[in-house]
């Protein structure tokens, strides 16, 4: 027998694909506005016209419903950029990372989720994920830096992809400032430091 898809995995089309958006957009509201606390089924039923049944048997959980909101997150992310250049390429994932983190929901929705990983196993899971999947995305900026000669044989191209994040979303985190162009600048320099040290 086939395994049972994980509650909101399936990728349909047609009616249920404008559902599953629907209950998503409105997950994603109560996220931004309540937290996960307050991601409650039946609330989002309500809210976004879906019957209560409906949202019950295909995410069944808050934290189903949040995984899969990740899961949608990753699957409309925008690609690598391709500058050519180590330097600018990172720029850009750092000024991206920026940009989504700043964005009045974005970033509000980004601190809901990272929350219910803490307290939701589906969510956490989801969360990995959704960050080994940008990571992923990313990673060639580093592969093709090494095939030109910019960074030396060896370096980890993931490690260094979550090292020009890492300190952004530790500030989104801890100090409640926004973020600045500079900010990323300096994270996607410092990883490239750290990177080129360790030859």
């Amino acid at each position: 027998m086939p395994a049972t898809p994980t509650p909101g995995s399936v990728r349909p089309g047609g009616r249920t694909a404008r559902v599953r958006e629907a209950v998503l957009r409105t997950a994603g509201d109560v996220l931004v506005e309540e937290g996960f606390a307050a991601l409650d089924l039946a609330e989002v039923a309500r809210r976004s016209g879906v019957g209560k049944t409906t949202v019950y048997r295909r995410w069944g959980t808050p934290g189903a419903m949040a995984a899969d909101l990740l899961e949608d997150m990753a699957a409309q992310s925008l690609p690598r950029a391709e500058t050519g250049s180590v330097t600018e390429d990172l720029r850009a994932n750092a000024r991206l990372v920026v940009k989504t983190l700043n964005d009045p929901r974005q970033g509000r929705l980004f601190k809901a989720l990272i929350a219910a990983s803490l307290c939701d196993e589906q969510a956490a899971q989801a969360l990995h994920r959704f960050y080994a999947v940008r990571i992923a995305e990313w990673a060639g900026c580093v592969t093709d830096a090494v095939a030109r000669g910019e960074l030396p044989e060896g370096t980890d191209p993931h490690r260094v992809i979550a090292a020009v994040s890492a300190p952004l979303y530790y500030a989104l985190l801890n100090t409640g400032h926004p973020l600045t162009d500079t900010d990323a600048d300096h994270a996607a320099a410092s990883a490239i430091a750290a990177a080129r040290a360790e030859t």
